[in-house]
């Protein structure tokens, strides 16, 4: 399967079409992700004999379009936005009906903020079946409060974190263990289908690895 660049509505896409696909995975990248994109849909077609189409769109703006509300900076000088909902709203007014087509089930998701993103587009449309948060910003100021508040619409979440993110000398992003876990508390409670995985290693390494084994989890559910 080969990934081909496409312009949906201004955005550059990366798709990766199957004409007997059963899922549709939708992934917000990076720089960095795209290099690795080719590697990850690889894993999951290794790790599921379920088929699939895979679209992932750039994110120019990775601090603001994928962050439900601001927050102050963690490191740095960059803010975090309010830019989620437009986000979502591309996604399901515009990414979708060009590429969805007959396509039954649809995963979201992502790494880092990418991650959280996808976490908090569960709790506010039904279009994902499936939601795939890896290494997610969980630690984001307000995140889990608002997670305690609200149900999730999606039928199956993955969540996994390295096991040493949260040893870090950050104390904002030190918070991700234990919000993870709590993040994980509550979803048990409330859909039948999530797990959390843990990795090894940091926050910097395995992207591709990490998010490809949510995705195939999600599918093979």
């Amino acid at each position: 399967m080969k990934g081909t660049v496409v312009d949906i509505s201004g955005r550059e896409c990366r798709l990766y079409k199957d004409s007997n696909a059963e899922f549709l995975l939708v992934q917000p990248i990076d720089g960095h992700d795209l290099e690795v994109l080719d590697q990850e849909v690889e894993i999951i077609k290794k790790l599921s004999e379920k088929p699939f189409s895979f679209v992932a769109f750039m994110i120019k703006d990775w601090n603001k379009e994928l962050t439900p509300w601001p927050a102050p900076p963690v490191f740095g000088k960059i803010p975090f936005g309010n830019g989620a909902t437009d986000t979502l709203n591309y996604i399901v007014s515009q990414l979708l009906p060009f590429v969805q087509e007959e396509i039954p089930h649809v995963i979201l998701g992502g790494y880092s903020l990418a991650g959280l993103f996808a976490l908090w587009a569960s709790y506010q449309t039904d279009k994902f079946e499936g939601i795939v948060a890896a290494s997610p910003s969980v630690w984001f100021p307000n995140w889990i409060e608002y997670a305690t508040d609200n149900k999730p619409f999606a039928k199956s979440i993955h969540l996994s974190l390295g096991d040493k993110e949260e040893k870090t000398k950050n104390p904002v992003m030190a918070k991700v263990g234990n919000a993870i876990r709590k993040q994980n508390n509550l979803l048990t409670k409330q859909i039948d289908n999530t797990i959390l995985e843990w990795n090894p290693g940091n926050h910097f390494i395995d992207s591709e690895k990490r998010t490809a084994k949510g995705f195939a989890w999600v599918m093979n559910k």
